[in-house]
């Protein structure tokens, strides 16, 4: 999972920074996400997953479809 979010926050031409005030927590935490030095909660990859609006099981790399399915947090349809 830490190289997925790696990955698409590069792809997607983010900064470690602006993803870790997403998530609600220092850059360096989110760092230790991206190493696997920590791992990150589900509420928190829940979090990604709208954000980039894939799917949990995208992020988690238990399906390469970056296309989400079903309602996300917000309730939008996808």
């Amino acid at each position: 999972m830490n190289l997925r979010i790696k990955e698409i926050r590069e792809n997607r031409h983010y900064t470690q920074a602006e993803i870790a005030k997403v998530l609600h927590c220092s850059q360096q935490n989110y760092s230790r996400y991206e190493s696997g030095e920590i791992t990150i909660d589900a509420y928190k990859i829940t979090l990604l997953a709208d954000f980039y609006n894939t799917s949990v099981d995208y992020l988690l790399g238990l399906t390469d479809q970056i296309e989400p399915f079903g309602k996300s947090l917000y309730g939008k349809n996808t």
